[in-house]
């Protein structure tokens, strides 16, 4: 996905020659990936609700397949250790 956006940026610049106006779209097309990267790293929350919602909503999900889950584990170990 991305080298497909980095070759539709380098057409553009190359467009930008022929007509200027394919300059601005470039420079928008830099801008919208800068802001979408900025908002959807992994590690760059927005404040720290957010972090402790996504967290939270980690951990119920660790629990209810930890939960549903558990017989298969101890099955595998003990047939791992035997």
């Amino acid at each position: 996905m991305m080298v497909l956006l980095l070759l539709v940026l380098a057409v553009f610049f190359g467009l930008g020659f022929l007509n200027s106006l394919w300059w601005v779209a470039a420079a928008l097309l830099i801008f919208g990936l800068m802001q979408y990267g900025r908002h959807r790293s992994r590690g760059g929350y927005r404040d720290y609700e957010e972090y402790r919602d996504d967290r939270e909503r980690e951990d119920r999900w660790g629990r209810r397949y930890a939960r549903r889950h558990r017989s298969g584990w101890m099955r595998g170990d003990r047939e791992h250790y035997s």
